[in-house]
């Protein structure tokens, strides 16, 4: 039963953004299009998987002004479980080649996410670039799976910078998204997932520091995030 949700929940992504595509269609790169359709992913797929998601913290997340968002990334699930914490005229950052994915690939372009081009650096550091000026131009907010790949809850990896230097140029503030630490398992007969724990720490100011503080600033957010994953953890 377990395989048969998760196939489900899975199926629900295309469907969605197939149903969603119309909208970004009439409403080109407009960021809080992505906002609309997260939730609506994350909530359909945590009722088709019967899994609850305690939240704490959700005052620190600010919905008047452009944040960057960081979040620890262990499973494709992930979607699941933070999507509908994104604040409102979010973009992310994705591989490019996502666009070649039927219906998600099209809505993740149309709603102005930032598509990177892993092999060629140059690009994407001028992808990151045009995020930092995005945030200030256009108000717009980022989240960043900040480690760059999955951990498949093997801890907390080390934190790529790019997030950091778009928060540090642009002075947003950073509001680190921890989820505790699972493994894709399932509890009763029925295969539901366990409860999967999100804390959301008080936003880090950035206005002031310089890009010489960056080194610095990752060393905190890796810190605050270790601590808090591993408290949720054993609650």
């Amino acid at each position: 039963m377990g395989f048969i949700r998760n196939f489900l929940a899975w199926l629900s992504v295309p469907l969605l953004c197939m149903l969603a595509l119309p909208l970004y269609i009439l409403r080109p790169f407009n960021p809080d299009n992505n906002r609309l359709l997260a939730i609506a992913m994350a909530r359909t797929g945590r009722a088709i998987l019967g899994m609850k998601r305690p939240l704490q913290g959700s005052e620190h997340m600010p919905q008047d002004r452009p944040v960057v968002a960081i979040a620890n990334h262990q499973y494709n699930d992930d979607l699941f479980v933070v999507g509908d914490l994104v604040a409102p005229r979010t973009v992310t950052v994705g591989k490019s080649s996502l666009i070649w994915l039927p219906f998600f690939g099209q809505v993740f372009w149309l709603g102005g996410n930032v598509m990177l081009n892993r092999a060629h650096a140059r690009k994407a550091i001028a992808a990151m670039q045009a995020t930092s000026d995005a945030i200030t131009r256009d108000d717009k907010s980022l989240w960043v799976f900040v480690e760059g790949t999955r951990s498949k809850g093997r801890g907390l990896q080390k934190f790529k910078k790019g997030a950091f230097y778009a928060a540090v140029t642009t002075g947003a503030p950073i509001v680190m998204v921890c989820t505790a630490e699972y493994r894709n398992k399932t509890l009763g007969w029925l295969g539901r997932r366990e409860p999967v724990t999100i804390r959301i720490l008080p936003p880090v100011e950035t206005t002031g520091l310089t890009i010489e503080d960056v080194p610095a600033l990752i060393a905190r957010c890796h810190k605050e995030m270790s601590e808090a994953i591993a408290e949720i953890g054993r609650a």
